[in-house]
């Protein structure tokens, strides 16, 4: 048996996988060992860092604070400071396999241009959003009157970073008006459960987040 695939080796990816956001373990999973990736708004590295340290993959990442570049820089990873409003025109067609956003798109100024650039610069694009669409949402308002805080939308709505919150069906709908192909859908539940979307209905009203694989036409 080689030692890189080894029991314990395997057990250590997998404490290490769990010590990372749910819909980030799913990402990771996707994602191809030895790829190009780059992960837009990364925070302080988790998916990028598990990626490079564990699936050898050749990873750079495009993050907005400078405390989570300052964070990235410390323990040697590539990043650019950067916005993903208006720095992603300048990457060059195709030059990464995979292009990660997770719980970003609904924080940009221009979701639409956005997503546009993420099937340009890469084969393929993982993208990850909270569902204002779930029945708890919709509830939240019908009854009380008032913007919802959830798990995935914990913050008041003067205190929120997100200014374009849309439901799952929203989303589908632009990625067609943008004419990228979804490959792929997948519902979170809110105990972090990830299944196929077999209906965009029914995961619209019974997910809590979406992840989706995008490619351009």
């Amino acid at each position: 048996m080689s030692p890189l695939d080894s029991p314990a080796l395997r057990a250590k990816q997998a404490t290490r996988r769990a010590d990372i956001r749910t819909d980030l373990q799913i990402i990771a999973d996707m994602i191809a060992p030895g790829s190009r990736v780059l992960d837009i708004g990364c925070g302080d590295g988790q998916l990028l860092r598990y990626l490079v340290e564990e699936k050898g993959v050749v990873g750079r990442g495009l993050e907005l604070s400078q405390d989570g570049v300052n964070a990235m820089v410390s323990t040697g990873l590539s990043v650019v400071q950067g916005d993903a409003d208006t720095d992603l025109a300048d990457f060059p067609d195709g030059a990464f396999d995979t292009v990660v956003l997770s719980q970003t798109l609904q924080a940009t100024r221009d979701p639409r241009f956005v997503l546009e650039q993420l099937v340009r610069i890469g084969r393929h694009a993982l993208v990850s959003l909270p569902n204002f669409g779930h029945w708890r949402v919709r509830l939240k308002l019908l009854v009380g009157g008032r913007m919802p805080m959830t798990a995935s939308l914990p913050d008041a709505w003067y205190e929120t970073p997100n200014i374009h919150l849309c439901t799952l069906r929203d989303f589908v709908e632009l990625c067609a008006a943008c004419r990228i192909e979804v490959e792929k859908g997948l519902m979170i539940d809110g105990q972090g459960g990830a299944k196929p979307i077999a209906s965009l209905r029914r995961a619209n009203l019974l997910a809590t987040d979406g992840l989706f694989v995008l490619r351009g036409r």
